[in-house]
């Protein structure tokens, strides 16, 4: 009997203290990702303005790069539901009806145009989120710091949404020509206005529509980014980074 408990106890043992030694680090990382903030917003920072600073415009620079590549490869919003491009809601009747009359292929390759000109403007955002972020001030950071989870993203949606419309609509344009998506476009809602209907006509701006939804969906990886460098040691991969958010 003595025996067997021992045995037990040898069996298990190494796995409990492993599993022991894995919380006492995950703990560790937890803590250490939150100290900068911890130690900010107590007043007591062993961080100097400067470090601030510039760990905080390594962290939005980090994001905001990481954000556009991701999005502006093939599929970078197609294959993602979250962000995806899909009809509008006023042109959800066009859809279905169109779909019920066998003409699903036609919706499809719509919706597919939109989606590679959403990828193809989002090339153009990092040069705009890096001017934004060369303006940021002391007080800015300490802002972000102080703020949410998601407040450098509030930062660089309020600091560049003007400017990213601004620059995202003419390549919006020009994309939804180059991905032939006005064809695709033009072509549902003609095919859909020749169906024998009582439903009204819808005029989509197609060009605004996929301006604003890429501006959504391009925003939305940005506070994922923000997510993974507060919380992820793994993804702080500059030195300053680490500084600043792992103090």
């Amino acid at each position: 009997m003595h025996k067997t408990l021992l045995y037990l106890f040898l069996l298990v043992a190494p796995a409990a203290m492993a599993q022991q030694e894995s919380s006492k680090k995950e703990g560790g990382l937890l803590k250490k990702a939150g100290g900068v903030l911890n130690k900010v917003k107590g007043g007591n920072s062993s961080l100097s303005n400067d470090e601030i600073i510039a760990g905080l415009k390594e962290a939005l620079s980090v994001g905001a790069n990481n954000s556009a590549q991701k999005l502006s490869a093939v599929d970078g919003f197609f294959a993602n539901a979250a962000i995806k491009v899909l009809m509008p809601p006023e042109a959800k009747k066009v859809e279905s009806t169109l779909r019920s009359a066998g003409m699903g292929a036609m919706v499809d390759k719509a919706i597919l145009s939109m989606n590679r000109a959403a990828e193809e403007a989002s090339k153009s955002a990092a040069p705009i989120f890096l001017d934004a972020i060369k303006g940021m001030s002391f007080q800015d950071a300490l802002g972000i710091l102080k703020g949410s989870d998601s407040a450098a993203t509030v930062y660089l949606k309020g600091k560049t949404t003007a400017s990213l419309t601004a620059a995202f609509k003419p390549v919006i344009d020009e994309a939804l020509k180059k991905t032939e998506a006005t064809k695709y476009w033009k072509d549902v809602f003609e095919t859909y206005n020749k169906l024998p209907t009582t439903f009204k006509k819808v005029n989509t701006d197609l060009s605004g529509y996929v301006t604003d939804k890429a501006l959504g969906g391009l925003f939305y990886q940005v506070a994922l980014e923000e997510q993974k460098i507060r919380k992820d040691p793994a993804a702080r991969v500059t030195d300053i980074l680490k500084k600043v958010f792992a103090n």
